[in-house]
Parts: C-alpha cells; structure tokens; sequence
C-alpha cells in the first residue's frame, strides 16, 4: 500500500537528486572532458560527435526541470530513453559497471528510475507547468 502522506516526498527526493546528477553529467562532459572531447567519445562508439551538444543539452535542461518539477513526466521519460541509450553504449563491456569501460548496470537502473518517475509524476513542491508552486 502506497502512504500517500509520505510518497509525494519520496518522490521529490527522487525528482531533485536525478536532476542534479544529470546537471552534473552535463557538466562533467563540457567542462572535464570538453566539449571537442565529448565529441570524440561519441564519434568512439559510433555516434555523430555533434550529438554530444544535444546530451548536454537535455542534460542540463532536463536535470533543471527535475529539480524545479516542471513537465517531469515527459523529461522524465526522454531521460530515461537517453540512459538506455548509454547503456547500450556500455553493453558489450558486461553486467558491472566498474568493468574495463564501464558496464551497464548503472545506466539501466537510473533508466528504471526515470520511467517509475514518469510514472509517479510531479511529487511535492512542483512547480508544474503552469508554474504554480504546489506541496
């Protein structure tokens, strides 16, 4: 049974922490790896290097909207979408993810996560589409 005093909460934590983890990604790929060489990881695993721009992009725009809950079941999902594409990026390499270039275990459970969340929807103090703070 779902305590439905509780589980808007949890779904804030859920919300806030994801979305500063994915601002983050974002800001490790432009900032530690540069962007020329986010570039280049992409272009490794056979992806258009430009694509690197739109992953810090929807990071950081998408961890921004977690944070302040709006349109979060959509940028939830589009999130979850983009982890398993990194997962597949990592497959070849196995289950664990502190496997010789990482493997997939991680990209796949903050997948699961982003889509539960999607599921969920806002949680407490989303200020929603409309922009209206609500608890």
């Amino acid at each position: 049974m779902i305590d439905a005093r509780t589980a808007p909460y949890g779904v804030l934590l859920l919300r806030v922490s994801s979305g500063a983890l994915f601002i983050a990604q974002a800001l490790v790929k432009a900032l530690v790896f540069t962007m020329p060489g986010a570039m280049k990881f992409f272009v490794s695993v056979g992806f258009p290097g430009w694509l690197a721009y739109v992953a810090v992009a929807v990071e950081l725009v998408g961890g921004a909207a977690l944070i302040l809950g709006v349109y979060v079941r959509p940028i939830a999902a589009l999130l979850g979408i983009e982890l398993l594409v990194i997962a597949s990026v990592h497959w070849q390499n196995g289950w664990m993810f502190v496997a010789k270039g990482g493997g997939w275990e991680y990209p796949v459970l903050w997948a699961a996560a982003m889509f539960a969340l999607a599921l969920f929807g806002d949680g407490a103090y989303a200020m929603g589409p409309s922009g209206r703070k609500r608890a």
